[in-house]
């Protein structure tokens, strides 16, 4: 299935019903009087969170919504049939934009949240509503009130509790597919993820939490370059961040510096996570290489750095034991 966090759809609530004009016609009741009824309430346009989705990829081919009109009045005062909801199911953690892409209009951040984003129309008043004692036989009915309408932007945000970042190639995909069963792409030559992955890291029958990838950040994102930052915001509900390093290439210092200027640059908080930073790719260095890199690299960021090989599986269950902490730590 094709990945898709982001959709524009067009919304539009139902119409209220038409009062009617009517009047009691039986036999042997010569006054008998208006009997119009009221028109029937339009559809709401409701969202839901539901857990078997994880992509929007069902709006890029049905892009319009619209609830259905309420039911017109009827005479012997039978209102018309209220319409029914319009319920929109989409992946937990969407967010509901409005068309300006700023203001946020709803977070379905849980399962089964819901929101009312359009209210239908009220129907319209018959006749009836209308008879007073100086006017007992009335002539007015009330249109059915319009229903809302509005584009709207759908954003999905992954739900995970730990994020991977790093530049393009640093191994993240190779570390998901070692911490967890998720399967993404890995391959002998340098390429591009470009699609977020999840996958389901358990240390026990009781420790287990959700981690993320995402595609691989550039000097400049922020601005647009690469695949910009658009995946960023994949991370902004985890409790912690992996930072991988690629040891192998060098300029660890100028790696850790660039993503670091991205995440501050992005904001949301992303600059304030915890962080462990982990230097990858250490069957393809030497000890000296190994102890210099690791070195320079916790100078300039004056914090610990762990060494790892996650194509051969070396020191990647210490990294996610320390992940956890910090999640458990957040969690409290």
């Amino acid at each position: 299935m094709k990945f898709l966090d982001q959709a524009k759809i067009y919304l539009r609530s139902g119409d209220g019903g038409n009062g009617v004009v009517a009047f009691r016609r039986e036999k042997y009741i010569e006054f008998g009087g208006p009997d119009g009824g009221n028109g029937g309430r339009g559809g709401d346009i409701v969202f839901e969170a539901v857990e078997n989705l994880n992509t929007l990829i069902d709006f890029r081919y049905t892009q319009h919504f619209r609830a259905r009109k309420g039911g017109n009045g009827a005479g012997r005062d039978c209102t018309g049939a209220a319409a029914p909801t319009l319920l929109i199911k989409v992946p937990i953690g969407t967010q509901i934009l409005d068309d300006d892409r700023e203001t946020l209009l709803a977070d379905l951040d849980a399962p089964g949240k819901r929101i009312v984003l359009l209210r239908g129309g009220d129907g319209g008043h018959g006749n009836t509503m209308f008879k007073t004692s100086t006017n007992r036989a009335p002539r007015r009915a009330d249109p059915g009130w319009p229903g809302e309408e509005r584009w709207v932007w759908l954003r999905l945000k992954l739900i995970a509790d730990a994020g991977l970042v790093g530049l393009p190639n640093a191994g993240k995909s190779t570390f998901l597919a070692a911490a967890s069963a998720a399967r993404p792409k890995i391959a002998d030559y340098p390429f591009t993820t470009l699609h977020p992955q999840l996958g389901v890291v358990r240390l026990s029958m009781t420790e287990e939490f959700v981690l993320a990838d995402i595609p691989g950040l550039i000097e400049g994102a922020h601005e647009g370059a690469g695949l910009g930052d658009r995946f960023l915001g994949h991370v902004e509900r985890c409790a912690a961040l992996i930072h991988l390093i690629d040891g192998a290439a060098g300029g660890v210092v100028d790696a850790w510096r660039t993503i670091r200027a991205e995440l501050d640059a992005y904001g949301a908080g992303l600059s304030a996570k915890p962080e462990l930073l982990v230097l990858n790719k250490m069957d393809a260095m030497t000890p000296r290489e190994i102890s210099a890199r690791r070195t320079a690299l916790a100078r300039a960021s004056g914090r610990q750095v762990m060494v790892i090989s996650a194509a051969a599986r070396q020191g990647v269950d210490v990294v996610l034991r320390e992940t956890f902490a910090m999640i458990a730590e957040h969690r409290k």
